[in-house]
């Protein structure tokens, strides 16, 4: 930390501000990723009645801090995000704050499909105690690979925090590519990231091989974390370490420490997860493991609906086998 300070305090001469001094140390922490390992995809716990359950969102944290979690990403997808006010979220992420006290840093999700308002949200949001912001390619109106690249270049330019992208193609309509991703991690220094989630093993590898020194891969599809942290990814941001943190997180570190075969058995005896996990959308399936851990009450935001009664059995079938 001196180190910098002193490479900051050459960079901007000896007559100058102390604020100009902090802004350019603040410049050159932006470019560092502090987001590796295992990532939790936080839920949003609700009541029977639809409100925030904050006494099951303290017990998820708590859970997730005592079985290996080194960061969370909080109101994105598995967050129901698209279903909760902005007071609900002004609310959630104060009390994750709270809660996590700087144990592990916080990823927060702001995006859209409209540059301007996601801008303005940016602007508008407090950020004080978030380490990074996660960012998904606009959704529904499918631009270009040149709208993409436009689109990041300008939230780049006004966010305050580190940005990580989110590649999602079966949610948003459109793939962004490797050459785009690319052209965006070598403009942007402070897009530090990416969680990838096409399922396209050559498009992440190109994307592996050709990435600037401080741009990373994190795997957004838990099924394949395994072979793309084997390829060089740096970590995962997760929903089924929601359920088995203790478990997922392990996987994570074995196979970071290159011990393919200990991280391989794991891998295989999630693989039936894995699928029941998504079979009737996320976070429906994450939801209901939950509760059948005790954890929250199986309850989601319309037009979220819990997993049939037939996913449910299996589901609980599975769980009980898994403990056996």
């Amino acid at each position: 930390m001196c180190e910098i300070f002193r490479m900051c305090y050459e960079a901007v001469g000896r007559k100058r501000k102390e604020d100009t001094l902090i802004s350019v140390y603040n410049k050159i922490i932006l470019m560092k990723n502090i987001f590796h390992g295992l990532g939790v995809a936080l839920i949003t716990p609700f009541k029977q009645d639809g409100s925030i359950d904050y006494d099951a969102l303290k017990r998820l944290i708590d859970y997730h801090l005592a079985n290996g979690a080194n960061f969370f990403c909080i109101l994105a997808t598995t967050g129901e995000n698209p279903c909760l006010t902005a007071e609900e979220k002004r609310g959630i992420t104060q009390f994750v704050k709270a809660e996590v006290a700087g144990r592990v840093p916080i990823l927060r999700y702001c995006g859209g499909n409209h540059t301007a308002a996601v801008i303005e949200e940016i602007r508008q949001t407090d950020w004080e105690g978030i380490d990074g912001i996660l960012s998904i390619c606009p959704y529904y109106n499918k631009p270009t690979q040149e709208g993409i690249y436009q689109h990041f270049k300008a939230i780049a330019a006004v966010s305050p925090l580190p940005i990580i992208l989110y590649n999602v193609p079966s949610r948003v309509g459109v793939n962004m590519t490797a050459e785009t991703t690319l052209r965006i991690a070598n403009d942007c220094p402070n897009v530090v990231g990416i969680k990838e989630a096409s399922g396209d093993l050559a498009q992440v590898e190109e994307i592996l091989k050709h990435r600037p020194a401080h741009f990373e891969v994190i795997s957004g599809d838990d099924a394949i974390t395994f072979p793309l942290i084997a390829s060089g990814a740096i970590g995962v941001i997760s929903v089924i370490g929601n359920i088995f943190p203790c478990k997922f997180s392990k996987l994570v570190k074995l196979t970071l420490q290159g011990r393919f075969d200990e991280a391989r058995k794991i891998q295989f005896a999630l693989l039936d997860f894995y699928k029941l996990l998504f079979v009737e959308g996320n976070p429906a399936g994450c939801k209901a493991m939950l509760s059948e851990l005790g954890l929250i009450e199986n309850v989601l935001r319309l037009p979220l609906v819990p997993v049939s009664e037939a996913t449910h059995t299996k589901i609980r079938r599975l769980m009980k086998s898994s403990d056996e």
